[in-house]
């Protein structure tokens, strides 16, 4: 590493060093992967699981370090929405249920059966979900039926004794969104907040120790467009920011609320526009990923042929940090950051799970895959050797 580098450009090499270590099987029913989460380890160990929720709706969870399929889990008829393990214990994992449940799995039993199901209302269909950091509050996010569209709450308390018991929720937030609650994300380090985005293009930050919904609400922030993603950045994740569907970008900071600042950082309305890519475009956003010790926030698009763009985000606009090419062959629809160790889950339209690591070389290639994308390994060199290029001025 040079002297003197600034933790962003270290970030950003690190980044631009992403390899392709691992390609998972693809499986007899190949499915589009929507959502990716790796299982939160103990400190000083590695995380051992990754978990995949699918457009077949089914969640598949794999070994995190060789992608070996371990586990599949359904709830058909049911949609299956989003998939999150539990903090404080690595073998727990839950998805959003179109049912209007959310369900909760212990991968280190055989069976298929849900350990717990939080239940909702008869009308709800869940179609955004999180869990707290302190894994004690579950919130999902509803479709808009008929006028309504609600924000649920259940206790998670005890789902680690795995007593099978449906659970009934604490409460709901009615009268903060009026659309189809698209994303819900709470706070990664005070288990109060948290952060709901909806179709009706607003993103709203809660403080849910407060007595009601009109107390809790502490910001509404709007988009101006249907809310595809949202995170929280900045030092002690005081910033919100969100994406829409139709590849808007938008960046507040909520510690502004009290001052005469203006709260918005940055407003871009199609970052497809906004940022320049040599010898290639960008088609549209997967998310954002907040790297803590460089204090920098990243942006993940892409091109409907599976190549990754990497987009550096400052008040000042979007850049190309790099692009991580040869990897899907087709839209990719997810990923997870590893910031222990600089790896990179994606997923995509391919129905490829692949794990990025810096400098890695990739051992083997699943037959049924190797036809698909055996010229693009045979470019990957070609392309990495001019990786860096987009960042030199």
């Amino acid at each position: 590493m040079a002297l003197g580098m600034t933790a962003v450009e270290k970030i950003e090499e690190q980044l631009a060093s992403l390899r392709i270590a691992k390609r998972s099987m693809l499986s007899e029913e190949p499915a589009y992967l929507l959502d990716i989460d790796v299982s939160k380890p103990a400190p000083s160990e590695s995380s051992r699981f990754v978990a995949v929720s699918c457009s077949n709706k089914s969640i598949r969870v794999y070994n995190r370090e060789t992608l070996n399929f371990l586990r599949e889990y359904s709830s058909r008829p049911g949609i299956l929405n989003g998939v999150r393990f539990a903090h404080a214990c690595d073998s727990i994992v839950f998805s959003a249920c179109s049912d209007g449940t959310v369900k909760c799995w212990d991968i280190r039993l055989a069976s298929q059966k849900a350990v717990q199901i939080f239940s909702g209302y008869p009308s709800n269909v869940f179609i955004s979900f999180d869990i707290n950091c302190s894994d004690l509050i579950i919130c999902a996010g509803t479709e808009k039926v008929e006028e309504d569209t609600f924000l649920v709450f259940w206790d998670a308390r005890g789902i680690t004794n795995c007593a099978s018991a449906t659970k009934e929720p604490l409460g709901v937030y009615s009268e903060s969104h009026n659309d189809d609650i698209t994303k819900i994300c709470f706070h990664p380090i005070e288990p109060n907040l948290v952060v709901s985005g909806s179709t009706d293009g607003l993103v709203n930050v809660f403080d849910i120790n407060k007595d009601n919904e009109d107390d809790a609400l502490i910001s509404t922030c709007n988009s101006d467009s249907s809310v595809s993603f949202i995170g929280w950045s900045g030092k002690d994740y005081k910033q919100v920011y969100c994406m829409t569907h139709d590849e808007g970008f938008c960046w507040w900071d909520i510690a502004q609320l009290d001052t005469e600042e203006p709260i918005t950082l940055l407003h871009v309305l199609d970052v497809r526009d906004a940022v320049c890519i040599e010898n290639d475009s960008l088609h549209y956003l997967v998310g954002g990923l907040y790297d803590e010790k460089a204090d920098k926030l990243f942006l993940i698009g892409g091109t409907s042929t599976g190549n990754i763009h990497l987009i550096s985000c400052g008040t000042d606009g979007l850049s190309l940090v790099g692009t991580l090419c040869g990897g899907h062959s087709a839209t990719v629809r997810s990923f997870c950051w590893n910031p222990t160790d600089e790896s990179l889950l994606t997923g995509g339209e391919d129905a490829q799970l692949l794990l990025w690591k810096p400098g890695a070389v990739e051992r083997s290639l699943t037959k049924k895959a190797s036809m698909k994308i055996a010229s693009s390994v045979q470019k990957r060199v070609r392309v990495h050797n001019s990786f860096l290029k987009s960042r030199k001025k």
